[in-house]
């Protein structure tokens, strides 16, 4: 029978109506309570911009590269300046503008965080070639040239060189110590001034760095390409610009739903993004539906294989909730790492989404608080002592070579080596009748679990209704996915100690499909007591009793599971073996919780949908897109399981 939304007390007074009228009493109400908060805020953002303008001038120049193209640099300089007191430089170089544009109009906050302003730097912004102010032509991660032959020979690591050289020559009375940071695409760009660097450059500090556009980073995992960022974010990153200009091209907006899994449900396959929105006129994503293997397009656009003899101190830093790059500062930091520098090089890893070290305290995530102000803790003890030490020869900080935020337990760990040196890698198997354990499966018939998993119907990335994909989900409770039937749960019994792992996450999958090709995502979960006390700091009423905490999830899209440049069918109903790296994690499942492992083949639209048929998935068309039946198996040489690094 249909509910009506009318009472007998008159219109307004039904279901639907108090529905509305309790949501926004609620959201008053949670407005009320954080006003205090923004207030603070906005104070503190005024009082910082007066401290810039009583404390610094500013200029703004165009630099000249080898080649003759010159680049926007707007460079604020501390006004107590002079041969008797001289600063450092810090360099930090974006594609996202160097804004307020014109000499009188100055930043909000200047350097990695106000310490820094207040601590005394010169402080030079970069507009890279191709990107708002700047000349040239901009080339998403321009791949490096190793041998330089010609001026025409200019990558991100010769522009950053050419730039410190004049900067060093131009800017009267700096201290000929230069440092570089940046967080994302700058972060890639301050790698890139660790290459081939300087001799001036003494601290680059990479965050969040775009590493691997195809392997783990925002655009693309293990080959599966993210779809709602990537759209988001490129319908205006990669728009035309024809010449410069102040002003970047929005976001594409014309969503006409608040909701993604409507929208692009809607959408349909890859390849209508062009014909129905773009127009073939985005020249980035054209790029990205040009390259859908691991080819020599991407394999020249990583810095990793470059990251020899560096020789500034480097500070990597990263967020194990960040939803874009987590995989950039692991593999820089291990890059780097492997190839032994003599300078330092270290890594901070914390509790933090994408750039949230930077901003806030980082006291909470969602329903999640981490105990203390991380992200204050950060800027203060470890990363303006860092730079101080290697441009301003201040006290050693002595940090660690790792310093890590362990999850769950809510402390800060110390390590001479990443991933630490007492771990043992374990196992956790999944088993039948929907157990996990570190014990092997002692079944040897061979068993299974089952699923269907239909692209008309897929399993979506967040329980939320919004369109901008968000954070959010990184910290997610998972069990509006645990209930679905396209959805495996395996899970632990009660932990009767903790159980603390550090280091990679991997999982080692045996399954098959009675398609030729197949997403697998697999979720590792904290999962709460039911007896969890109700402390989230945004909803006091949230219920915290079995809770489910994606620690960390990762998709494999099958077809390249022997080769990300040589993808292969699967052959229907044949046991295949599909192993992908999940990333690190630093998570201590206490006592009483259970773990949990989540296997599905969506994450819609997180991820774009795999038709289950082998093909070409950015050409593909609506006929190619089929339902398939998969298989996990949990038995014998079979046995799938979910390899992690836990303390001894």
């Amino acid at each position: 029978m249909k509910t009506s939304t009318f009472s007998s007390n008159g219109p307004g007074y039904g279901p639907a109506k108090n529905y509305k009228l309790i949501k926004s009493v609620f959201l008053l109400l949670f407005l009320l309570s954080i006003s205090p908060m923004l207030h603070a805020q906005k104070a503190k953002v005024n009082e910082d911009s007066v401290y810039i303008r009583d404390h610094y001038s500013k200029i703004e120049r165009m630099i000249p590269m080898r080649d003759g193209i010159k680049l926007f640099t707007a460079i604020y300089i501390p006004k107590d300046i002079s041969a008797s007191q001289k600063y450092p430089i810090l360099l930090n170089r974006t594609p996202y503008n160097s804004a307020p544009y014109g000499e009188t109009l100055f930043k909000t906050s200047l350097g990695p965080s106000m310490s820094f302003a207040k601590d005394g730097y010169i402080v030079a912004y970069q507009d890279v070639r191709g990107k708002y102010m700047s000349e040239g032509d901009f080339e998403a991660y321009r791949p490096f040239i190793a041998n330089k032959k010609s001026p025409k020979d200019i990558d991100e690591s010769s522009d950053t060189f050419d730039t410190i050289e004049w900067l060093l020559k131009n800017i009267p009375d700096n201290n000929g110590r230069v440092g570089s940071w940046g967080i994302s695409a700058p972060g890639y760009y301050a790698t890139m001034t660790a290459v081939d660097a300087h001799p001036a450059l003494k601290v680059v500090s990479p965050q969040a760095p775009v590493t691997d556009w195809y392997m783990g980073d925002d655009r693309h995992h293990n080959g599966a390409f993210f779809l709602m960022g990537t759209f988001s974010f490129i319908s205006s990153y990669g728009a035309p610009r024809p010449v410069p200009t102040p002003k970047g091209t929005p976001p594409f907006s014309a969503y006409g739903t608040p909701d993604s899994y409507e929208f692009y449900k809607k959408l349909g396959p890859l390849k209508n993004v062009n014909e129905k929105i773009f127009k073939n006129e985005n020249r980035i994503w054209n790029q990205l539906m040009e390259h859908d293997n691991y080819d020599d397009f991407w394999q020249a656009r990583t810095p990793v294989p470059y990251l020899k003899n560096i020789k500034p101190a480097m500070l990597v830093v990263g967020g194990w909730f960040d939803q874009e790059d987590l995989y950039g500062p692991l593999k820089t930091y291990g890059g780097i790492e492997n190839n032994k520098p003599k300078s330092p090089n270290l890594l901070v890893m914390g509790p933090w989404i994408h750039g949230g070290w930077s901003r806030g305290t980082g006291e909470s995530l969602g329903n999640i608080r981490f105990g203390s102000k991380t992200s204050s803790f950060y800027q203060t003890s470890i990363e303006l002592p860092f730079f101080n030490h290697y441009l301003k020869d201040k006290q050693d900080p002595s940090l660690p070579k790792a310093y890590i935020f362990e999850t769950g337990s809510n402390e800060w760990k110390k390590y001479d080596q990443w991933p630490p040196k007492n771990t043992v890698e374990k196992k956790l198997y999944l088993q039948a009748n929907g157990k996990l354990s570190f014990e092997s499966p002692n079944a040897k018939t061979a068993s299974f679990d089952e699923y269907v998993s239909d692209p008309a119907k897929p399993v979506p990335y967040t329980s939320e209704i919004r369109i901008i994909r968000g954070s959010d989900y990184m910290y997610e409770d998972q069990r509006f996915a645990a209930s679905r039937p396209d959805v495996l749960v395996y899970e632990s019994d009660v932990l009767k100690e903790d159980v603390t792992i550090s280091g990679n996450v991997f999982a080692n999958l045996f399954v098959s499909t009675t398609g030729t090709d197949a997403d697998f995502v697999v979720k590792l979960i904290d999962v709460y007591p039911g007896d969890a006390p109700n402390n989230s700091p945004v909803n006091p009423s949230m219920k915290m009793g079995g809770f489910q905490l994606l620690i960390r999830g990762e998709v494999m899209r099958a077809k390249f599971r022997n080769s990300f440049s040589k993808p292969e069918a699967m052959v229907p109903n044949k046991v295949e073996h599909v192993k992908f790296d999940m990333q690190d994690a630093a998570h201590s499942f206490k006592k009483g919780h259970k773990i949990m492992i989540q296997v599905q083949s969506s994450w819609f639209p997180l991820v774009d949908l795999n038709p289950q048929k082998f093909v070409n998935i950015y050409k593909a068309t609506e006929a190619d897109f089929q339902s398939a039946k998969h298989r996990i198996y949990t038995s014998g040489t079979n046995a799938s399981y979910v390899g992690v690094r836990v303390m001894e």
